[in-house]
């Protein structure tokens, strides 16, 4: 495991400083800093602020991912499948919540509502050519392997 300072401003006052839950966590978790309850209604897409920006390490990026949790027991995804905090961003995180579920869902200020990765970038050296090398695979597209 390799260890990265991230510097953490707070822009909104009660904002929490991002944590990983147990020592073992690849990703630190982002809370909803607000003044009131946010309900989404269902099928509904909102911004939530988590009252933070940050400064990605030089050769990183930032990836907001969903919190498995919400996800599965509760339908609440990111509008977006991933956030990207490209390094040069400065301003506050916000996640775009969807509520798939099929009741209101209901945040609080606190709650935990995303996770937020350090990843490290690789920039690509594009070389245009008019045959790519053959695989096993080949060309086959969605569902060509199987389910099983």
């Amino acid at each position: 495991m390799v260890t990265l300072e991230l510097k953490v401003k707070r822009v909104r006052e009660g904002a929490s400083l991002p944590e990983y839950a147990t020592a073992g966590s690849a990703a630190l978790d982002l809370r909803y800093c607000g003044d009131s309850s946010i309900t989404l209604s269902v099928g509904e897409i909102e911004s939530i602020p988590t009252g933070i920006a940050i400064q990605v390490p030089d050769g990183c990026a930032a990836v907001v991912c969903a919190r498995s949790g919400l996800a599965t027991k509760r339908g609440i995804s990111l509008a977006n499948g991933i956030g990207l905090i490209d390094p040069d961003y400065r301003g506050e995180l916000c996640v775009a919540l969807k509520n798939h579920g099929s009741s209101l869902f209901t945040v609080h200020p606190g709650d935990r509502i995303a996770q937020l990765m350090i990843i490290p970038i690789y920039m690509a050296k594009l070389i245009e050519v008019d045959e790519l090398d053959e695989t096993a695979r080949g060309v086959g597209g969605f569902g060509s392997t199987g389910i099983k």
